[in-house]
């Protein structure tokens, strides 16, 4: 970590938080010399709790998961941009598959998890120690009772014990690893039949117990020991909590259990209702941490009802407000934008080939809630009428019967236009058909607490689908800890639909997750009529340069004709000079022919007119001088894509009007 990131760090703190950051460096100083032990008392005689649901579904096609568990058997694991990675089996847990890099088993606390030199890329060594593939090998031996399975699940934990003693190396740095790595470890234990499973028989199965159990009880310390407070208490703090409970839930074999599960369901529901505003957005502005959080909240709730410690109605509630939230920006495709940081993580992968997180949340809570606009929505796009793998693994069998059995006479849509709170705002017309128009427009802050730190600087931006069709789009996130010029590029402000001045972002980043100066969004007028829709709202993020600017945005869409008018003002003095980013969908074709655009994707036809000030140019997969024309769509995947950059210069206000008339071909 350099000097100038710990001074931007340390800028964005305040004084208490300070004062907990040290407590926590002498705390780990102490836990380095052993001075305070994590070696559990032995267990007591309570048998440990009961599983999320009361009967564990069967109803699966069983050779998918024999498949899947047989790949990892193998030593085949699915790793983010490495979807058939050779790690064999069991892994080297410590090495990097991505870069090869062996990471140092020195103690955890001091181990700078973000010097690629020294660990290469963490995301690709966390991931597979988060033991997803343990849950798959423990579906496939609930499924098939093949002691193969059963025994991989065993083999893979043991030689985990073995290489990450505690509190050695990478995987002792993170809490919020811990925590998914406890939840992953309770599917597992119950769908391996609990106590009284196989692998725990006779005099090694019983050690082996102890093991796990001895492993558990360090987590939880660790835990405990080191919250992500102050300006980190965003998503890790929700997992941590979250962790911490259901391994409470799961296995409250100590004393210290009852303390750990009461603090954690307390701080959980109090930090639920915090961090997601009453509008039902995630404050943190990231539309793939808003799913991870919501699936927390459903996690941990089931767990909660199964072991008769349920949270409050404003609980649930909130809930689903979030999946409302879903249900209302997704289009009539099944697409969710992008908006916000996204690095593919989920909480238990109950389904080894994960699909849609967006419409598994929505089947889930269709059934959960008894909700036809949920169901609806789940079945955006596709015609399958079935649950999918993952609700059915949370819910049970009866869940698909649940679900056909909502009935659809009652759906009333869209669901919701307007989330305040997120400064997100929906406008269009013939929302949920074929020649729906759909637009979601961000006056937003740009994230959450003071460092934002999965927020990106897009104020005024604004995605379009039409049909179904995406065709202006968020490019999305691609790299977290490494690759610094992609990290900048797709959290900056020319990866977005909006304006950028004089060449700089309109907040100021001072590392991968840390913002030092943030631009304030707010909305101006909103208006909705059965003929117009109208959204005014600006931005101050530029009032840092030399000559200020104020950006001031106003989006009208004439429903009747279909036409769409962005009207960019610049309201200050002084030269500055332009650009007016608009990023394609894939399946976009798009050609130029000066301020005249045509675009082109399945059956949607647009035109589009440039302001009369600035001059287009048309990019595809540049990445020199700096990148442009690129979507990604998972993390570490990138693939070129169609980006029109119209640019210019102008002196004192300015005002740049783009039209877009939409068509259809049939």
């Amino acid at each position: 970590m350099s000097l100038k990131w710990k001074l931007h760090r340390l800028s964005a703190m305040s004084g208490w938080e300070v004062g907990y950051r040290v407590k926590q460096r002498v705390q780990a100083s102490v836990e380095q010399f052993g001075l305070h032990s994590a070696a559990p008392p032995p267990p007591a005689p309570e048998r440990t709790g009961a599983p999320w649901v009361a009967t564990l579904p069967t109803a699966f096609n069983v050779d998918k998961y024999r498949r899947a568990a047989d790949d990892i058997l193998d030593g085949r694991f699915p790793v983010f941009a490495m979807s058939a990675a050779a790690l064999g089996f069991p892994p080297q847990w410590n090495r990097d598959p991505k870069t090869g890099k062996q990471a140092p088993l020195q103690f955890g606390k001091t181990l700078n998890y973000r010097d690629e030199k020294l660990v290469g890329d963490i995301k690709y060594l966390w991931e597979p120690s988060r033991h997803a593939q343990l849950v798959t090998l423990a579906q496939a031996w609930h499924l098939t009772r093949d002691d193969k399975y059963a025994e991989g699940c065993r083999t893979l934990l043991a030689s985990w014990f073995d290489q990450c003693p505690y509190p050695s190396g990478v995987h002792w740095t993170s809490s919020l690893e811990h925590s998914i790595r406890l939840v992953n470890w309770s599917f597992a234990w119950h769908l391996l039949g609990g106590d009284s499973s196989p692998i725990f028989e006779g005099s090694e199965g019983e050690v082996f117990k102890q093991r796990w159990l001895t492993s558990v009880y360090q987590h939880c310390h660790f835990i405990a020991g080191h919250f992500s407070r102050y300006s980190s208490a965003n998503n890790h703090l929700l997992g941590e909590l979250m962790g911490l409970f259901v391994a409470s839930l799961t296995w409250p074999l100590w004393k210290r259990s009852r303390r750990w599960k009461n603090l954690a369901q307390r701080e959980l529901e109090e930090e639920m209702l915090l961090q997601n505003a009453e509008d039902g957005v995630n404050r943190e502005q990231a539309n793939w941490y808003h799913h991870e959080v919501a699936d927390m909240m459903a996690v941990a709730g089931l767990i909660a009802r199964a072991n008769g410690c349920d949270f409050s109605t404003a609980y649930w509630h909130r809930l689903r407000a979030m999946l409302q939230y879903i249900a209302s920006i997704m289009d009539g495709g099944g697409s969710v934008p992008n908006f916000g940081d996204a690095d593919d993580a989920v909480i238990a992968r109950l389904d080894p080939e994960v699909g849609d997180v967006y419409r598994s949340l929505l089947a889930t809570g269709a059934v959960l809630f008894d909700s036809a606009e949920f169901k609806f929505k789940a079945n955006a796009g596709h015609d399958s009428q079935d649950v999918d793998d993952k609700t059915r693994w949370l819910l049970g069998d009866a869940a698909a019967a649940r679900f056909q059995a909502i009935d659809m006479s009652r759906v009333s849509l869209p669901i919701r236009k307007d989330f305040p709170n997120a400064g997100y705002y929906i406008l269009g017309d013939r929302f949920e058909t074929n020649r729906e128009v759909r637009i979601v427009a961000d006056a937003g802050p740009l994230g959450y607490l003071s460092i934002a730190a999965h927020g990106h600087a897009d104020a005024l931006s604004f995605t379009l689908s039409v049909g179904g069709q995406e065709i202006l789009i968020d490019p999305g996130t691609y790299a977290y800890h490494t690759q610094r010029a992609w990290r900048d590029y797709f959290k900056g402000t020319s990866a977005h639909n909006t304006l950028r001045v004089d060449g700089v972002d309109q907040s100021v980043s001072g590392g991968n997750f840390l913002w030092v100066k943030h631009a304030q969004a707010h909305l101006i007028a909103l208006e909705r009529t059965p003929l117009v829709d109208r959204w005014v709202a600006s931005h101050d993020g530029y009032g840092r340069l030399k000559h200020p600017v104020t950006h001031r945005r106003e989006i009208q869409f004439e429903k009747q004709q279909s036409r769409l008018q962005v009207t960019d003002e610049l309201l200050g003095n002084g030269p500055h000079r332009i650009e007016m980013f608009w990023h394609f969908a894939e399946a976009c074709a798009v050609v130029a022919n000066g301020r005249d655009v045509r675009v082109s994707c399945g059956d949607v036809l647009i035109s589009m007119t440039l302001p009369e000030q600035l001059r287009c140019n048309v990019h595809r997969g540049v990445e020199r001088p700096e990148p442009t024309g690129w979507i990604s769509r998972s993390f570490d995947v990138k693939v070129p894509t169609t980006t029109l950059i119209a640019t210019g210069h102008v002196d004192g206000a300015a005002r740049l009007v783009t039209r877009f008339n939409i068509d259809f071909k049939s």
